[in-house]
């Protein structure tokens, strides 16, 4: 992939020289931790894990997503990290055969919890949103992407309107997303919850007027 960090390509490899690199990064930033991996992988120790966790802490004014599709790894570990509000949890939910990650996201300490339904590839009628800030959703996109029906993401939609819930909608996808967009019934769904992160120098900041960063060499 060009970088000496993927020089073993997609294979799971951690980076340790990249850990503290937010440490060093003045102006607030969203996090988007291993956006190419799973920080809670089998075959990452946990001990990396509480190191991960030890920056996140310490380069506290970032605000820090993690996402995971190992839930049950997720549960086993959340009682040896120190959650903090600036580190937001969220599980994949592809659909109905994975809402046990949202009843395990749940039992979790984190502050923010969120799912990211994407792609989704069938309708969750069964989807509690109880504890849940946040839900994404998108279509698949790519050869050979599967359609998403708009019913589908329009019962997603409504629930999360009644239950107060911030409802981000990313794209329709298709083989060719560009042209399929992202609007929904005319309107461009962008709600995030609102959450403050801890003090640096002289201010309090909402992270999400800044721009996302991918920081994918933190495992990989």
């Amino acid at each position: 992939m060009g970088q000496c960090n993927y020089r073993d390509g997609f294979k799971l490899t951690l980076q340790p020289h990249m850990l503290e690199h937010p440490l060093h990064w003045r102006r607030p930033r969203r996090v988007f931790v291993n956006s190419m991996s799973d920080l809670f992988h089998e075959a990452v120790p946990i001990e990396y894990i509480h190191k991960v966790f030890d920056v996140m802490q310490r380069a506290s004014w970032h605000q820090y997503q993690i996402l995971t599709k190992r839930s049950e790894r997720l549960l086993l570990v959340d009682p040896t990290v120190a959650w903090q509000p600036q580190i937001w949890m969220g599980v994949s939910v592809e659909n109905e055969d994975y809402l046990y990650r949202v009843d395990h996201l749940r039992l979790t300490k984190a502050h923010v919890k969120f799912l990211s339904i994407e792609p989704l590839l069938g309708p969750l009628h069964r989807l509690s949103l109880r504890g849940i800030d946040w839900v994404i959703v998108g279509g698949e996109s790519g050869p050979g992407a599967r359609n998403l029906d708009p019913e589908w993401v329009r019962e997603i939609r409504d629930r999360c309107l009644r239950a107060r819930v911030s409802f981000f909608f990313k794209q329709w996808g298709g083989v060719f997303k560009s042209r399929t967009g992202r609007a929904l019934d005319g309107h461009t769904w962008s709600q995030m919850p609102t959450t403050q992160t801890a003090k640096q120098p002289s201010q309090f900041v909402v992270l999400q007027k800044y721009g996302q960063v991918k920081l994918n060499q933190l495992a990989n």
